[in-house]
């Protein structure tokens, strides 16, 4: 898609970005990379000092515009601070799409009654490379809409369309939170090595280096991340005699299933949180 062709017809108007933290600035890092025209973005948040890219940033929603797109970027605890101000701005044609974690359509529909078409994303912060998963939701019928903001979220990496709202916390779980506890591998990985003797440095390299290279390779493969673990690992070789470790009594899967059900509980408690306002 060039930067014509996607500035014309995936935005078709401004696109507000409503708060410019860590994960809407990611986002507007990928557009911009993606060849999106500057100028079709506003960037609207009271503290941040800069954004990417020559894209406007204001402290206040403009009086005199209606954007195509708005682009919910706040923690979900400032729903009810940032919903009084941008409601009003927001009509029945403007796509409103929303990041906020655990926060269910009919949370947002109270708040924003004007609009129409509601999408709920989860994004990841490699959408700055163009590299995230993107899981979204809506029940809006609009279809040219729906294709509109696929598009949109697809010059930021794979879209997945989830079925039911109800899934989105295990999506947030996944794929939102997910780069953060795979960070968290990398870290422990560089250091176990370290631990082991290998100067600091090196070993994060070394560990980045793999990781990249296996996530790759997987995504590249017709096999399943099981079946490349077993084509590394020769029988009585050291590679089975980790994976014995990470294997035993279901070590690695229990810890990797609690850690996702934190996550969605969390989610949960987020979405009965917004219900209640």
């Amino acid at each position: 898609m060039t930067a014509e062709t996607g500035a014309g017809a995936v935005l078709n108007g401004p696109l507000w970005l409503i708060g410019c933290g860590n994960m809407a600035g990611a986002m507007l890092e990928g557009w911009l990379a993606a060849g999106l025209d500057p100028s079709e973005f506003t960037a609207i948040d009271p503290l941040a000092k800069s954004v990417p890219g020559s894209v406007r940033l204001l402290r206040a929603p403009p009086a005199d515009e209606v954007p195509a797109i708005a682009l919910l970027g706040v923690k979900p605890q400032m729903l009810d601070m940032v919903a009084p101000l941008f409601a009003p701005m927001l009509d029945q044609h403007t796509i409103l799409i929303s990041m906020l974690a655990g926060t269910e359509l009919v949370s947002l529909r109270t708040r924003f009654p004007a609009v129409d078409t509601i999408v709920r994303i989860m994004p990841n912060l490699p959408a700055r490379l163009r590299k995230a998963a993107i899981g979204l939701y809506s029940d809006s019928q609009d279809k040219a809409a729906l294709e509109r903001v696929g598009t949109l979220m697809s010059l930021l990496g794979t879209v997945e369309w989830i079925a039911q709202e109800r899934l989105f916390d295990v999506v947030t779980a996944l794929s939102g939170s997910g780069p953060a506890f795979v960070y968290r591998f990398i870290g422990a990985l560089a250091d176990a090595a370290a631990a082991r003797g290998l100067p600091a440095d090196q070993a994060l390299r070394l560990a980045l280096a793999t990781v990249e290279g296996a996530a790759a390779l997987a995504a590249a493969s017709e096999e399943t991340p099981s079946d490349l673990a077993e084509r590394v690992a020769s029988p009585g070789g050291t590679t089975r005699k980790g994976l014995d470790v990470l294997d035993a009594d279901g070590r690695l899967a229990r810890l990797i299933r609690e850690t996702l059900e934190a996550a969605e509980q969390r989610g949960r408690e987020l979405a009965e949180e917004a219900r209640r306002g």
